[in-house]
C-alpha cells in the first residue's frame, strides 16, 4: 500500500494539459496497483424507455482513426441489453474506479462502432474457448439452466474443432468518443481534487476546469 500511496500522492494532476495522457498516466498506477481489472470500467447506456442501465466491462483500447475520434474501446455481443441500447441510443457514460488509489475518472461521451478490422484482430486474440464462447451465449436472454450453455458450449467447439473460429456476425465493439472526462482524487476530510475537461464536440478542442469536491 507504501508504494502506492506514495505513487498516488506525487505531483499534482490539475496540472494536466490535456485528458488522454493523464488518463493513460493513472491507468499504468492502476495496473501496479489493482489486484484484479485495472482496465475495469462501469458503463452506462439507457433503454427504449429512458431507464438508465449499467454493466462492468473491460477497456480493450483507447485508439482511434484520427486524434478527433480517439476514444475508449470495448467489445461486445450486439444483441445484448447494452449493444442493442448502445445501437439506439449511441452516447454512454463510463467510470473508472481504482480504490487502491482512491482515484476516479468519469467519461461521457457519442459512441460509434468499432472497425471489421479492429473487430476481427481483437477476436482473433482471444482464447479459443472464449471465442466459442461467443457462439454459444446469447447474451442477456433467458436461459432455462446451465446445462442448455453447456450443450451450447458443446456443439460449438465440435464445431470449430478443426480450423480457426470465426467472429459471429454480432460480435463486435464500441468507440466511446469523449466530450467530458472528470478527473477525481480522494482528500483529507472529503475535500477532494476534481478537474474536468470539456468540449462541444470531438472536432473543438478540450476546456478544463476546476470543480469544488
Amino acid at each position: 500500500m507504501g508504494d502506492a500511496r506514495v505513487q498516488a500522492e506525487s505531483g499534482d494532476f490539475t496540472d494536466a494539459g490535456e485528458p488522454f495522457a493523464l488518463f493513460q498516466s493513472w491507468l499504468e498506477d492502476a495496473k501496479s496497483s489493482e489486484i484484479n481489472d485495472p482496465n475495469a470500467m462501469a458503463v452506462a447506456t439507457v433503454d427504449s424507455d429512458g431507464l438508465p442501465n449499467v454493466r462492468m466491462v473491460l477497456l480493450n483500447g483507447l485508439d482511434g482513426p484520427d486524434v478527433q475520434q480517439r476514444g475508449f474501446i470495448f467489445f461486445t455481443n450486439f444483441e445484448s441489453a447494452k449493444g442493442r441500447e448502445l445501437l439506439a441510443h449511441p452516447e454512454a457514460a463510463l467510470l473508472f474506479h481504482w480504490k487502491s488509489l482512491e482515484r476516479q475518472v468519469r467519461i461521457r461521451g457519442h459512441v460509434s462502432v468499432v472497425s471489421e478490422a479492429e473487430a476481427d484482430a481483437y477476436f482473433n486474440s482471444r482464447p479459443k474457448l472464449s471465442r466459442i464462447g461467443s457462439w454459444a451465449s446469447k447474451q442477456s436472454r433467458p436461459l432455462p439452466g446451465r446445462f442448455a450453455l453447456e450443450a451450447e458450449v458443446a456443439k460449438y467447439t465440435a464445431k470449430f474443432a478443426i480450423g480457426e473460429v470465426p467472429r459471429p456476425p454480432y460480435w463486435s465493439g464500441f468507440r466511446v468518443v469523449p466530450v467530458v472526462i472528470e478527473f477525481w482524487k480522494s482528500g483529507a476530510f472529503r475535500l477532494h481534487d476534481r478537474i474536468v475537461f470539456k468540449r462541444g464536440s470531438p472536432s473543438e478542442g478540450w476546456t478544463k476546469t476546476r470543480l469544488f469536491p
